[in-house]
């Protein structure tokens, strides 16, 4: 995994935005200490001496982002389908989380998360812990061994969960100091998000004190917003002077704006005055289709926020999402929004393959700086896709066979990996 100079060569595609696929057969994917110094029909002269990985026949795509996943639900994905989101954290995911006290359970369960992440097409992800300060750094310690990069979340509650799962105000605030304390510097690749786990679960006076740990270490921020009808009234109930679910984070300054970058999950039953907010303070949005169909959410107006050019990528939201691999995601944020078009809204198209495609990288991408393409000046992250066992492959250009992947791939077909120029298998 030592970053050094080399040149991919094979069939690649990228996006420079999200109605624009690039794609180049049999092209040069040059990467320089690291980076990306672009793609190249011909490989230039200046980089002849650069050593060549040649996968000749095989797609060369950009790593993608899983803007919304919480690691400690691997273990019971695909449970509790069939309830709504408040039952299913109470009956599933919240006795599941208190298991993570115990840093020994947590190691053995966060190792399979992090090589099912390891081995698909993922290269980086905003990954949840718990509310436990050991265990979430047991998670960092993984994806750092792992060669991913990822900001990884010590979750805040204290209230409205079960006693084995609920911190004081005061204990929360100081166990993520010293969790700041105990990471600084430590993983380089692994980084601390500030993540109060939703607003039902936070006091006024523990949001008090994240805001201000947030201002004091500029941290980014991860947490949901708006995803299902019952918790939108339930925040309302909580925080009545508030215009709407965003501005209760805003009140906080817990709502992106300068020096707080900020990914909100869902997003599902956003307001109009709350997506003109979320525009104004350049908040992300981590779309995540299938969790929201299997917990009955609704779908999010995914279309739009393109239209309005809100940052937006995709998040995979294990457990309530069953897949890791963004693939899937994709594949999903194209079906849903078709049913939204064909049964809400008519005036909201559905989602194209290039718009998801630019979704999974440069879209989610952006929230880790110069990530998710191949233009030049881009971190080198990518992977190398087999594509053979499809019928007739060669029949098609690049572009037809990416449509084909986004629906039939599966991790095993995933040869080679690489995050920020080191490669990972």
């Amino acid at each position: 995994m030592v970053q050094k100079n080399f040149v991919c060569k094979g069939d690649i595609c990228y996006s420079k935005d999200k109605n624009t696929l690039q794609t180049c057969k049999d092209g040069y994917l040059v990467c320089e200490n690291g980076v990306s110094a672009g793609v190249f029909a011909e490989l230039p002269e200046k980089y002849q001496d650069f050593p060549l990985l040649d996968y000749t026949g095989k797609l060369i795509l950009p790593g993608f982002t899983d803007l919304h996943v919480h690691a400690p639900q691997y273990r019971f994905r695909a449970l509790g389908m069939d309830l709504e989101l408040l039952e299913w954290l109470d009956t599933h995911t919240f006795p599941q989380e208190a298991k993570y006290v115990d840093t020994d359970f947590a190691r053995k369960n966060y190792a399979r998360f992090v090589e099912e992440m390891r081995k698909g097409p993922n290269t980086r992800g905003c990954i949840f812990g718990t509310i436990h300060r050991q265990s979430t750094e047991v998670l960092m310690e993984l994806l750092e061994e792992a060669g991913l990069c990822a900001m990884v979340g010590k979750v805040n509650m204290d209230r409205h969960s079960p006693d084995i799962l609920r911190e004081t105000t005061e204990e929360s605030a100081a166990e993520t100091i010293q969790w700041l304390a105990d990471v600084a510097e430590k993983y380089p690749h692994v980084k601390p998000i500030l993540t109060p786990r939703f607003l039902p679960s936070c006091t006024d006076e523990l949001l008090e004190k994240l805001g201000d740990i947030q201002k004091q270490h500029h941290l980014p921020v991860q947490s949901h917003l708006s995803e299902n009808r019952g918790e939108v009234a339930w925040v309302q109930e909580l925080f009545p002077k508030s215009k709407h679910y965003g501005d209760a984070y805003d009140s906080f300054g817990l709502f992106g704006g300068e020096n707080c970058p900020t990914i909100m999950a869902h997003c599902v039953l956003s307001s109009d005055d709350e997506i003109r907010l979320m525009k104004e303070r350049g908040v992300f949005i981590a779309h995540c289709p299938e969790s929201n169909t299997n917990l009955a959410s609704g779908i999010a107006p995914a279309r739009r926020y393109l239209t309005e050019g809100i940052h937006m990528g995709l998040g995979s939201d294990i457990a309530g999402g069953t897949r890791c691999s963004i693939f899937f995601a994709m594949a999903e944020a194209i079906r849903v929004s078709k049913l939204r078009w064909r049964l809400v809204d008519e005036s909201l198209a559905p989602l194209t393959i290039p718009e998801v495609f630019y979704l999974a990288t440069l879209g989610g991408g952006a929230f880790f700086g110069k990530v998710g393409s191949f233009e030049a000046g881009y971190e080198f992250d990518a992977f190398v896709l087999d594509d053979s066992r499809y019928d007739n492959p060669g029949e098609y250009d690049i572009a037809q066979r990416l449509e084909r992947v986004i629906y039939l791939t599966e991790d095993s077909e995933v040869l080679h990996k690489f995050v920020a120029g080191r490669q990972l298998f």
